[in-house]
């Protein structure tokens, strides 16, 4: 057994001298056995059951910081790493299933996390650098580059973030970005008309005649990133949005994902037990127990609570889906607490009938579950938005997988036509593959028959449904939660890290 939050536990010292003092009727004692048992209650006693391996689809993702002196400018505001920082922060929360990886540079690079799905490591190393502890004014893309080229993945899609480097021809740029494979998308920090530099003590800096120095974005970025098929971003009205223009770019790459292992811990909580004793012996001491109950419930059950309020929330949410007002629903699915396989199925089934079949893979991907009957659903699902997209090998191979996990009329029928229309060369203008919920369906007829009994927890749908399938769940699917992420506690940089920015002192051959 161990302890989630044992700093709790420290305001048992007066708890325990109230104790020692106190009075000798048994009511004032039931009361400190009450409250002790609330603070253990809340320290979260738990039973860990081990780790558990679980396989994800994710793409594979390079993020490069740019932490030079010329990233202080405010010539985007309030200055061009903070909004490049809020600009990730806001991608990660994008991209909850992509191994990404994590560069901050400048005369050197240095590998702050290695590809990881836990984004919290990244969230934890952008709040904890310091851009005080960093020196160095230069900036080098070249080195940044061969770093980048060192990395052991398939696939590098780079996105960079920087102002410009040192370099004034893109030759050997280009040299490097050819030969390794890297896809850029370069998110351009800063302004052509440029912006000083101020400085911790209020000044400006200057350079050695003692003029201003002046930082303007480098055009070397807009010339690699064009020569090499790449993006150019600039940033947009907020970093919300310029995350959202560094995903599109991201999706219009198409890249391959992969399947990784990704190991979380499970836990048996028993805060429950003190908790329901305490209860107890406060009831057993006091004369209206159930108003001191309704007190607790309203404390202890803001899980419950949040639960009923998500639950009335996806009945609105699918009464706007049936309604066919999918911007509704998107609205309504995004002000839920607590993400729910269902409500994942439902927004991902928004995004299909509004034809941003992309956002809609992305999310159907992103969907776990045990249920082989709610993976053939996903893959079919996950089949019919690239047909809509024209990837007829994409298509082929989900319906291919639907197919493998249960025999399905509609996702043969598909299949064979994706075949033929990808040997004649046509557009699915003139015919799209047909959804599992159009009225000729011989299997969604069978699926109406059989739904009440088929259903389960862990099911939102039996058999396998289109893109624009509608879930009818019953109130106890509704309440099924995902799995909670673990906080994790934020660990400031070390002097060493930074010294290793400032020096380049990096000998990292396989650093995971």
């Amino acid at each position: 057994m161990s302890i989630l939050y044992p700093s709790l536990l420290w305001f048992l010292l007066p708890i325990g001298v109230l104790f020692y003092y106190r009075s000798k009727q048994i009511t004032d004692t039931i009361q400190l056995i009450v409250l002790t048992l609330l603070l253990v209650a809340l320290s979260r006693p738990v039973v860990d059951q081990g780790a558990q391996e679980r396989k994800v689809e994710a793409q594979e993702i390079i993020i490069a910081l740019d932490v030079s002196y010329s990233m202080r400018a405010d010539d985007i505001a309030p200055n061009r790493y903070a909004y490049a920082v809020q600009t990730i922060e806001s991608f990660l929360s994008k991209n909850i299933n992509d191994n990404i990886t994590f560069i901050a540079f400048t005369t050197n690079p240095l590998l702050l996390s290695p590809p990881t799905t836990d984004h919290q490591l990244i969230s934890l190393a952008l709040k904890s650098l310091r851009l005080d502890h960093i020196l160095t004014h230069g900036t080098s893309l070249e080195k940044l580059l061969k770093k980048v080229s060192e990395l052991p993945m398939k696939e590098k899609n780079l996105i960079l973030i920087s102002d410009g480097g040192e370099e004034r021809e893109d030759t050997i740029l280009n040299s490097i970005i050819e030969e390794n494979g890297i896809r850029p998308i370069v998110l351009a920090m800063g302004t052509t008309r440029g912006s000083t530099i101020s400085k911790s003590d209020g000044s400006y800096l200057k350079n050695k005649e003692g003029n201003l120095v002046v930082s303007r974005i480098n055009p070397l970025l807009k010339r690699v990133a064009a020569e090499n098929s790449g993006t150019y971003i600039t940033p947009k009205g907020s970093p919300e949005a310029t995350a959202d223009a560094l995903q599109e770019a991201l999706d219009a790459v198409d890249a391959e994902k992969q399947e990784i292992s990704k190991m979380s811990h499970s836990y048996l909580e028993l805060y429950p037990l003190p908790l329901l004793v305490a209860l107890l012996l406060f009831l057993l001491v006091h004369t209206r127990g159930v108003k001191y109950l309704i007190l607790l419930a309203a404390l202890f059950g803001s899980q419950a609570n949040a639960s009923f309020f998500d639950l009335f929330t996806l009945e609105r949410a699918y009464n706007a889906y049936e309604k066919e007002e999918y911007n509704r629903t998107k609205e309504i699915l995004g002000s839920l607490r607590t993400i729910t396989l269902q409500s994942q199925v439902a927004l991902a089934n928004s995004y299909y009938r509004l034809g941003e079949y992309k956002r809609a893979i992305k999310i159907y991907q992103s969907i776990r579950s045990t249920s082989p009957q709610v993976k053939q659903m996903l893959y079919y699902n996950i089949a019919n938005a690239h047909a809509k997209l024209h990837s007829y090998e994409k298509a082929k191979r989900y319906y291919t997988q639907a197919l493998q996990l249960g025999e399905d009329d509609d996702a043969r029928a598909n299949l064979a036509l994706i075949a033929l229309l990808q040997e004649k060369k046509a557009s699915l203008g003139i015919a799209h593959p047909k959804s599992q919920n159009s009225s000729g369906s011989n299997s969604e007829e069978k699926e109406q028959d059989e739904s009440k009994e088929r259903r389960s927890e862990d099911q939102p749908s039996s058999g396998s449904g289109s893109g624009g399938s509608e879930q009818k769940l019953n109130n106890r699917e509704k309440m099924k939660l995902i799995e909670d992420k673990q906080s994790k506690q934020e660990q400031p940089l070390s002097s060493k890290i930074y010294e290793m920015i400032n020096k380049g002192y990096i000998h990292e051959k396989q650093p995971w």
